[in-house]
């Protein structure tokens, strides 16, 4: 596996906000290279043999107007489809309604120039204040990073394994706690305070890493 560092470098993120009908909306964006073909890119994304490999397993009709389900996880519906370059999706949890301009994750991919594909994630989502100011984007954020990471172990051909036995490695401790330093740092390219990035940071991380003995579990999608 490559180093965190270079994991975590190899990530732009993005957040922001969004006017949508059901109301303000925030925004979570990842960007990163992968080095496969946008076709392979889209295969890994879409056939459930193979998200099951790198994310979680999937259930459900998974075309256009289909709905799904990931294992322990979020739901919804595919709301487009346009192999092999964009995907959107609703994403619900349990027995949350699905209200228009809710929860939506969409993918883009583009072509780069020499075969690689540009991987773009952007999670939409209304979230409350409070919640907000306490964690940031760090939240989902530090799940889309560990998702990404899996992504790209698995178009290389490579695995870590168990996933709840890694996430308790010190890698894993590593990488998590990195990743919610890095979406501090896009919380002050948005322009939030001191205080808030400090914040966020510092309970995101605490959620996904938390102390020696902690009781406390994650949710590493949202």
């Amino acid at each position: 596996m490559k180093d965190i560092v270079d994991e975590i470098n190899a990530v732009h993120r993005e957040t922001g906000r969004r006017g949508i009908p059901a109301g303000e909306a925030r925004t979570v964006l990842l960007r990163r290279t992968y080095d496969a073909p946008a076709e392979d890119v889209w295969d890994a994304l879409t056939d459930p043999a193979r998200i099951s490999r790198w994310f979680l397993p999937i259930t459900g009709d998974l075309r256009l107007g289909g709905k799904y389900q990931l294992e322990g996880n979020a739901g919804g519906e595919i709301l487009q489809c346009e192999p092999p370059r964009l995907l959107k999706a609703s994403w619900v949890y349990g027995e949350e309604p699905a209200e228009p301009g809710g929860s939506v994750v969409e993918v883009r991919l583009s072509p780069g120039p020499g075969g690689e594909t540009v991987f773009e994630l952007e999670h939409t989502a209304i979230v409350d204040p409070e919640w907000w100011a306490k964690y940031g984007p760090g939240a989902v954020g530090v799940g889309w990073d560990l998702a990404l990471l899996g992504l790209g172990l698995h178009l290389r051909g490579e695995s870590i394994g168990d996933p709840s036995a890694w996430e308790r490695s010190p890698e894993a401790r590593r990488l998590m706690t990195a990743s919610s330093g890095a979406w501090g740092a896009a919380m002050a390219a948005a322009g939030a305070t001191g205080d808030e990035i400090a914040t966020a940071v510092a309970n995101t991380t605490e959620f996904y890493v938390p102390d020696a003995g902690s009781a406390e579990g994650r949710d590493t999608t949202g």
